[in-house]
């Protein structure tokens, strides 16, 4: 196991991508641990998930802490992490983590379309179907100072129907993100 392969999961509820990211590194399609999951939401779901399968849990909010991005940086040195993978957390990053990590985040739409600040999960979805898009999809990518901006590392996409809704795509996209995120992975872990 490549010890700097190293991952914390970062997340605001469900963490989708969670149980995806553990089963491929159990089946060793990934060659990563799982060091850490964090969370802003003492309620997250993810947290519970997280703990079921052994993971050490964090959660560091306004609540519990004056310097936050201090001390999502400790608690990434302390578990030993280089790479961070946001699903579905719901927090801006500040730069001290963005420019010491390496940081992916799958977004739910074809960036640069339908990205930036407010545009997440049945935003996302509405705004695509408002728009009459053939296409939508997911975009893996790395994160930066900016939403949504940083190096696409690459992209599913799929064919809406008709008939489309919100939840239909939704559902879609969100598997699409747990093979997306996978194929992602293995690219960029070296």
């Amino acid at each position: 196991m490549n010890k700097k392969n190293n991952i914390a999961i970062f997340a605001s509820a469900n963490a989708s991508n969670l149980e995806p990211i553990y089963n491929a590194i159990k089946n060793n399609i990934l060659n990563a641990n799982i060091n850490l999951l964090l969370s802003n939401n003492t309620n997250a779901a993810a947290l519970q998930k997280a703990k079921e399968l052994n993971i050490a849990t964090s959660v560091i909010n306004s609540k519990n802490s004056n310097n936050i991005a201090q001390d999502i940086y400790d608690e990434l040195i302390k578990y030993d992490c280089k790479y961070i993978v946001l699903s579905g957390y719901m927090k801006k990053l500040d730069p001290l983590i963005t420019n010491n990590f390496i940081v992916i985040n799958t977004h739910p739409a074809l960036l640069p379309s339908y990205g930036g600040e407010g545009m997440y999960g049945k935003y996302v979805h509405e705004a695509v179907i408002k728009n009459h898009e053939q296409y939508s999809g997911t975009t893996v990518h790395y994160v930066n100072e900016n939403y949504d901006e940083g190096e696409i590392i690459l992209q599913e996409k799929i064919k809406l129907h008709k008939d489309e809704t919100v939840n239909t795509l939704e559902e879609k996209v969100k598997n699409l993100e747990k093979v997306a995120i996978i194929k992602a992975l293995k690219l960029c872990l070296k």
